[in-house]
């Protein structure tokens, strides 16, 4: 944990506007379900990407980044962007697979850590956000307004998430790769 953080007790941390921030996309994504016309739905999603943009600028600039907010930022977004697919495939403006498209990277991911986290052999190396996924999560959010607002964007968005993903997953492997090695 970084030095400036340790004089704070583990309850304040949780307390940190960026771990709220974090956690705001969890309220949003309990609200999205119910979000049935074109503006509310693209005010929560700009909410859910305003929110993911600010708690890392938070964290940085207030020197309040924590293991705990690493960990928790990636899950409220996923949690966000799960729960707004799952919503468009419900409601028929998005088909299962380009649910699946949206969602590839994310299950590799999950995948990657299990593997990671029970295969003794491995050596265990930190994990950290790369452009690659952050350029995939920008064009995920991207597919997410277009649903509502420009329909007919939603198909070529949706083939970029896809190679944006492959090339994430290529990258975040080829990265875990270099890192264990200099391990």
């Amino acid at each position: 944990m970084p030095e400036h953080v340790t004089d704070r007790t583990p309850q304040r941390r949780w307390l940190d506007l960026p771990n709220m921030l974090s956690m705001s996309r969890v309220a949003l994504a309990v609200a999205f379900p119910f979000a049935r016309t074109p503006l509310p739905q693209a005010v929560l999603i700009a909410l859910a990407a305003a929110s993911d943009f600010f708690d890392g600028w938070f964290a940085r600039a207030r020197h309040t980044a924590s293991k705990w907010g690493a960990l928790l930022d990636p899950i409220t977004d996923r949690v966000f962007v799960i729960v707004a697919l799952a919503t468009y495939v419900f409601i028929g403006a998005l088909t299962t697979g380009e649910y699946f498209t949206m969602i590839m990277r994310d299950l590799a991911t999950a995948i990657g850590f299990l593997v990671a986290r029970f295969v003794p052999s491995l050596k265990r190396v930190t994990f950290k956000a790369r452009l690659a996924g952050k350029i995939t999560t920008t064009v995920q959010l991207l597919v997410l307004l277009a649903v509502p607002l420009a329909p007919q964007l939603v198909r070529p968005l949706v083939i970029a998430v896809g190679v944006l993903s492959v090339w994430a997953i290529i990258d975040y492997t080829l990265a875990l790769q270099r890192a264990r090695a200099a391990a």
